[in-house]
């Protein structure tokens, strides 16, 4: 059964935790991780670029000039895609880039993920994250404490902490999200990752 090191606020070391096995101790699958990836990655793409095809642009209702005997190309509408203001020929169009995979694939792609930051050692549990207000200086300075190279780092909380969020928006490289939108680009964009203690158990029944 894996376990990772638990820390106080103050950077301190308040002994270890005992981690699910069927989370936090699963075997590294590349494939399911891609596909994870992948669909996340595509999910996030607009697709609002539109072009106007030759239905849609103005004018060309009238034949440009007579068929015969102007020596030019013979043109019926100057709507035709080869005419100057006329319309494009496959061009991109309003879509959705979304891309489903099961539901136990993505589960399966974030335990291989959480698991390969314990293998690694980068991801520690914080006792508490309590602040009464808003403030970015002791956020950094605990963030000092628990990851002092200044590496990207992902907190991961059991509900939304409106305090924590806003004490380190400011902060590069820092981000705050809760249990249930953690997925499995968050992980791996963080170099380190922080589970908040009373998140531990809602992430274990979330994935297991």
């Amino acid at each position: 059964m894996p376990s990772v090191k638990i820390y106080t606020m103050d950077g301190a070391e308040a002994g270890t935790v005992a981690l699910s096995e069927a989370v936090f101790g699963v075997e590294p699958n590349p494939t399911v991780i891609h596909d994870a990836v992948v669909a996340l990655q595509a999910s996030k793409r607009q697709g609002n670029s539109e072009t106007k095809t030759r239905k849609d642009v103005s004018g060309g209702g009238k034949k440009p000039y007579r068929q015969k005997g102007t020596g030019n190309a013979r043109h019926g509408s100057t709507r035709e895609p080869q005419m100057r203001h006329g319309g494009i020929v496959f061009g991109p169009h309003k879509r959705s880039y979304r891309h489903n995979i099961p539901v136990a694939i993505k589960r399966k792609a974030l335990c291989c993920a959480l698991s390969d930051r314990v293998r690694s050692e980068t991801l520690c549990v914080l006792d508490k994250l309590e602040y009464p207000k808003p403030k970015t200086k002791p956020f950094a300075q605990m963030l000092g404490k628990l990851s002092p190279d200044g590496k990207s780092t992902l907190f991961v909380t059991a509900d939304v902490d409106r305090s924590a969020v806003l004490s380190a928006r400011n902060l590069p490289r820092v981000r705050v999200t809760t249990v249930g939108e953690l997925n499995t680009l968050d992980v791996l964009n963080a170099v380190r990752v922080v589970v908040v203690r009373d998140a531990v158990a809602k992430l274990e029944a979330r994935l297991s």
